[in-house]
C-alpha cells in the first residue's frame, strides 16, 4: 500500500497543500504540516508543492507465495451427535465441482466425540479423506478448542481451499481459523467458481444487495469461504474411493476457557428452509383480509408461510420467517409470492426455487423477472380465485 510523506526539512510551511487539498486531509499541527485519513490519494499536493517536499512512499511488494504448496479442498463438517448437518453436503458437492476443474480431490474434517460412524458414511460421497479428530472434550462445540483442532487439520493437510457452512458455529469457527494463517474470509457466499491457478473466485452480493462482488484471495492460502444453507446443490453418493484418518492432537490444545453448565433441547421447528412448498407475501399485500386469505391459501397447499424484510419490520411476521440476505436461503419445490416486487436482497434467497410463481400489480415488477409464472393482479382477488379454483369453482381460464 502506498502513502504520501513530507520532508520536514524540505518543508517551508507555506501552507499552499493545506488550502489546495480538496479532501482536507492536510493541517497545520504543532508547526508541522501533517496529512490525516481523509487523504484520497488525488497527489494534488505531491504536484503542486513548490518545495517538492512531499513525496509518495510505496510498500515493498509482499513475497508470492507458492500455491503448489497448498492443494485439494477442505470441507468443514457441521454435526450434532454425529448426525450431519445438510450444510455439508451442499459444500462437498460444490467441492467436487471445484476440484475437478483443478485435477485435484476433497477432503473433509470432522470434530467431535464417539463420530466414527458419522465420518465414515461420508466416504459415500466421494470423499478422498475424512480428517476425524475424537475426545471428550470435543464432543460440545467450543470455539477455541475447536480453532486449535481446525489448525492443526491445515497444517497437516495444506489445503488450497477451506469451505465451512455460515451456521452459527461455523460463523464462529471460520473467521477465528483464517485469522490464525492471516488469510482472507468470505461470508456468505453464493456463487464459487474456480481458476486453473487454484485461485477461488468467491461471489456474494454487496453494499446491500446492489452489486454482486467478486472477491480472490490471489496470494494467501489457504482461502476460506462460507456458505448459506440451501444455496448449492447437495453430492449425490458414488463410489467409496477414501478413508478415515484418525488424527492425534497435543492434549493441551485440547483445554478450553469455556465450560458447558446446561444443555437444554429447544422445541424442533419447521424452518422455512426445508420447506418444499412456501407462499411468501411482501409490502404489497396491505390488509389483514387478504393476508387471511393467502394464509388460507397456504394451507390448503400444504405450504409454510414465508415474507420479506418489509412484513417483518411491521410485526406482522417472525424473522425465522424472513427470506432474503438478511433472513433465510430457501429452495423449495414451489414459492408463490404475493406483493413482492423483487428487489435482489429478496430474491438472492429464493432465486435456486424449481417453480416460482409471483403475483404482482405491478407489470414491470423485477420479481417478474425471475419467475416461471407471472400473474398480474391484485394478491387478495388472486388469491381468492385459487380458493375457489381449488374447490371446485372455475373462476378463470386455464390459460
Amino acid at each position: 500500500m502506498s502513502g504520501l510523506v513530507i520532508d520536514p526539512k524540505k518543508c517551508t510551511r507555506c501552507g499552499l497543500c493545506i488550502t489546495q487539498c480538496p479532501f482536507n486531509a492536510m493541517a497545520m499541527v504543532d508547526g508541522q504540516v501533517q496529512i490525516n485519513a481523509a487523504c484520497k490519494m488525488c497527489r494534488m499536493c505531491l504536484r503542486n508543492c513548490p518545495s517538492q517536499a512531499i513525496s509518495e512512499q510505496v510498500d515493498a511488494p509482499q513475497p508470492q507465495i507458492d500455491k503448489s504448496q497448498w492443494h485439494d479442498i477442505l470441507v468443514y463438517v457441521e454435526h450434532s451427535d454425529g448426525r450431519i448437518h445438510p450444510v455439508t453436503l451442499e459444500l462437498i458437492g460444490k467441492a467436487h465441482e471445484l476440484a475437478r476443474v483443478i485435477g485435484q480431490q476433497v477432503n473433509c474434517l470432522m470434530i467431535g466425540d464417539h463420530i466414527e460412524q458419522a465420518a465414515d458414511s461420508l466416504l459415500d460421497y466421494g470423499v478422498a479423506n475424512v480428517y476425524l479428530y475424537e475426545d471428550a472434550r470435543l464432543q460440545y462445540f467450543r470455539a477455541d478448542n475447536y480453532t486449535e483442532v481446525f489448525e492443526d487439520c491445515i497444517q497437516r493437510s495444506h489445503p488450497a481451499v477451506v469451505l465451512v457452512g455460515a451456521t452459527v458455529s461455523g460463523r464462529s469457527l471460520a473467521p477465528r481459523t483464517a485469522a490464525r494463517f492471516r488469510t482472507g474470509l468470505t461470508a456468505d457466499c453464493t456463487v464459487l467458481e474456480m481458476r486453473e491457478n487454484t485461485d477461488l473466485v468467491q461471489i456474494r452480493p454487496a453494499f446491500g444487495g446492489n452489486i454482486m462482488a467478486q472477491i480472490l484471495n490471489t496470494n494467501h492460502r489457504p482461502q476460506f469461504a462460507t456458505v448459506r444453507y440451501k444455496v448449492m446443490d447437495p453430492a449425490v453418493k458414488q463410489a467409496r474411493i477414501g478413508k478415515v484418518v484418525s488424527c492425534p492432537i497435543d492434549p493441551a490444545k485440547l483445554d478450553s476457557r469455556i465450560e458447558w453448565l446446561k444443555i437444554e433441547n429447544k422445541e424442533q421447528e419447521v424452518s422455512i428452509s426445508d420447506a418444499e412448498v412456501l407462499v411468501a407475501v411482501g409490502r404489497g399485500v396491505k390488509d389483514e383480509k387478504t393476508l387471511a386469505l393467502i394464509e388460507t391459501l397456504a394451507q390448503k397447499l400444504h405450504a409454510q408461510m414465508a415474507c420479506s424484510r418489509p412484513v417483518v419490520e411491521s410485526g406482522r411476521y417472525d424473522v425465522r420467517r424472513q427470506i432474503g440476505l438478511s433472513g433465510r436461503t430457501v429452495k423449495p419445490k414451489l414459492i408463490l409470492t404475493f406483493g413482492i416486487s423483487g428487489a435482489i436482497q429478496f430474491t438472492a434467497g429464493m432465486k435456486g426455487a424449481e417453480k416460482i410463481i409471483a403475483v404482482n400489480t405491478d407489470p414491470q415488477a423485477p420479481i417478474f423477472d425471475l419467475a416461471h409464472v407471472a400473474v398480474i393482479g391484485d394478491a387478495g382477488q388472486i388469491a381468492e380465485n385459487m380458493l375457489k379454483e381449488m374447490e371446485g369453482e372455475t373462476v378463470c381460464s386455464a390459460n
